[in-house]
């Protein structure tokens, strides 16, 4: 074999391992993937194949024939780190959100629990109002407390430590901060691909091929509007010369629309299927 078939062949595995490494990477950043990445820090693994990714794109040698398969699926993970980079910050201003709901809880709560255990005049018209607030435990057990005449029975103590309990779950939101953790853990390693991947794709000019589709695809909606403005000039004349009915020009206008109308979609579904979005071609060709 000669030296430029062995090369060749080198190279071909390189791509299919990069690819291979691509795909592993998506899966870790999966939301729904049992694999998940609990801190970018430790996360070795995670680290050496995002390396490994970036490394491929700015090592390659010739970076006019860098492979389209990589070059998409590269791009496609930069996208789909960046959607979920995205649907993390949503995520974590719900979070915030029902925390502060959370406090705001708590301090009513507190309240009400002063107010039954003092037996405060209209306590029962004040826990009446939170019913759907509360879950039905903490309202029956504020009702108990109210009818409490002795601070010594079993009921009256083992209900003061429920609601005390449950104040001090919605003050601390250890659920909400644990949660809130987890995601920013998922955010670093997110943004840590958009800034190493992307970063290193500036270098790669779009591929060829995605250049050439995208080139037919202006050229033929060009080639359309010019005929579409040609055929719209010739039968207006036409029109004009055979007609003098003032119903008629309505019923053109009509039928002109409906024709620019259905230009105009074909041409917007080429744009679509056709049109790849392509990253900053960099320094190459």
């Amino acid at each position: 074999m000669s030296r430029t078939g062995i090369v060749n062949v080198r190279m071909v595995i390189t791509e299919e391992k990069i690819l291979s490494n691509i795909e592993k990477v998506e899966k870790m950043i999966n939301p729904n993937s049992k694999k998940q990445i609990v801190q970018l820090e430790e996360d070795i693994y995670f680290k050496d194949l995002i390396e490994s990714i970036k490394t491929y794109l700015i090592e390659y040698p010739k970076k006019k024939n860098f492979p389209s398969s990589v070059y998409k699926a590269a791009y496609g993970l930069v996208e789909y780190a960046t959607n979920q980079f995205e649907e993390n910050t949503k995520r974590i201003e719900e979070l915030i959100r029902q925390r502060e709901e959370n406090i705001a809880a708590a301090a009513q709560l507190r309240e009400l629990i002063n107010i039954v255990d003092n037996k405060i005049e209209g306590w029962k018209g004040r826990v009446k109002q939170v019913e759907g607030k509360f879950a039905d435990d903490i309202i029956d057990t504020l009702n108990l407390i109210g009818k409490c005449t002795s601070q010594e029975t079993q009921d009256y103590i083992a209900g003061m430590k429920l609601l005390n309990a449950r104040v001090n779950n919605l003050e601390t939101n250890l659920h909400i901060e644990i949660d809130m953790e987890r995601i920013e853990d998922r955010s670093k390693a997110l943004s840590y691909i958009g800034i190493e991947v992307a970063d290193a794709l500036k270098s790669i000019p779009t591929p060829v091929e995605i250049t050439t589709k995208v080139e037919e695809a202006n050229a033929e909606e060009k080639a359309i509007q010019e005929a579409l403005l040609q055929e719209q000039m010739q039968e207006e004349q036409q029109y004009n010369e055979e007609t003098t009915f003032e119903v008629k020009p309505s019923l053109w206008q009509r039928f002109k629309n409906l024709k620019l109308i259905r230009a105009i979609s074909f041409v917007m579904g080429i744009k679509v299927v056709l049109k790849y979005p392509a990253l900053s071609e960099g320094k190459g060709e």
